[in-house]
């Protein structure tokens, strides 16, 4: 039976993806942590078909935990981030799955047992929360957390046609084969949105990404002005142009965002260019989607199905995570 928390002693609970970790040695690594540290004996829960996290989750708050440490791939630790919202316990993520989006976003220890150091000893950091309002073709509406991107189009496509048994093997690469056989699939689509307080407005695109935080795996700098603690949602719409569109999309992603970006001379280059109409950013609280027929829709990695609107909004400041210690 798990120890109680004392007024001396600090409870920490462990939500854990039992079909991507490793569970004895994620047992041992943290049990031995919290004992170093001073902490009473981790509480420990197993996410299920039924529970991506969320209800574990509130179990593990209302059970005293302090710190939720969350072992699994980016959808897990959205979940767990749902379940934590606005209660002031922090997470600490044990990146356990492919992308591994928000530890790489915020620069946080890909390996093990240097995660483990930063959930009993790091620093905790307040970050927004992305908030997806979503439509379904039959009229029901859902509401979900996301901590990275939100997106419709050829981008949730590609996840959805990527192979679960090809990410296991090569990781973050399957996305490649999904986005070779979206290719088919490939076509503009019908956009009305309102950001803010705006009018609504119509365009044509192939997608259309929201992001709390800018980077994919890879590396991929997809959005270089999104910050998870800024208060704002920022936008990337891609509406390829002409036979050379997708060309142009995929220099500005790669080389103009992640090579130019990263140099004082490089930035001068991209202020002097001409800029690209084939990617167009935008930034705001409040994002409102609505398109003409059904759409793919993705949060943070996971396929979210089909839908006919979306809202996205940003909740300032409404999650701790534990980071490194200065």
């Amino acid at each position: 039976m798990a120890t109680s928390a004392t007024p001396e002693r600090k409870q920490a609970a462990v939500i854990y993806n039992p079909i991507k970790v490793a569970i004895p040695k994620l047992r041992k690594t943290v049990n031995a942590a919290a004992k170093e540290a001073g902490w009473a004996t981790p509480i420990w829960f197993a996410t299920t078909e039924e529970d991506a996290g969320q209800r574990v989750t509130a179990s593990a708050v209302r059970r005293g935990a302090q710190v939720v440490l969350v072992a699994g791939g980016d959808g897990t630790v959205r979940a767990v981030a749902e379940g934590l919202r606005d209660t002031g316990v922090a997470l600490a993520v044990l990146p356990s799955g492919t992308g591994n989006l928000l530890a790489r976003n915020l620069a946080l220890p890909l390996g093990l047992d240097d995660a483990v150091a930063v959930a009993f000893g790091g620093t905790p950091h307040e970050i927004d929360l992305g908030i997806a309002t979503i439509v379904r073709p039959g009229g029901e509406s859902e509401e979900h957390v996301f901590l990275v991107m939100a997106g419709l189009g050829i981008d949730a496509k590609m996840i959805s046609n990527t192979r679960s048994d090809l990410k296991k093997a090569v990781g973050w690469l399957a996305y490649i084969d999904g986005t070779i056989r979206s290719l088919p699939e490939l076509g503009p689509i019908r956009l009305r949105y309102k950001l803010d307080r705006s009018p609504e407005r119509v365009t044509n695109v192939h997608s259309v990404i929201v992001g709390n935080c800018g980077v994919l795996p890879g590396g991929i700098l997809l959005i270089p002005d999104a910050k998870p603690d800024d208060g704002f949602l920022d936008v990337v719409a891609l509406r390829p142009q002409g036979p050379l569109g997708w060309v142009r999309v995929w220099n500005k992603l790669t080389f103009e965002n992640g090579v130019l970006r990263k140099t004082a001379v490089g930035r001068k280059i991209i202020d002097l260019q001409r800029d690209v109409r084939d990617v167009i950013y935008l930034r705001g609280r409040d994002l409102q989607l609505r398109v003409d027929s059904p759409q793919e829709f993705q949060l943070d990695g996971d396929e979210f199905g089909e839908v006919l609107s979306a809202r996205a909004w940003i909740d300032g400041r409404s999650l701790t995570v534990m980071v490194p210690a200065p």
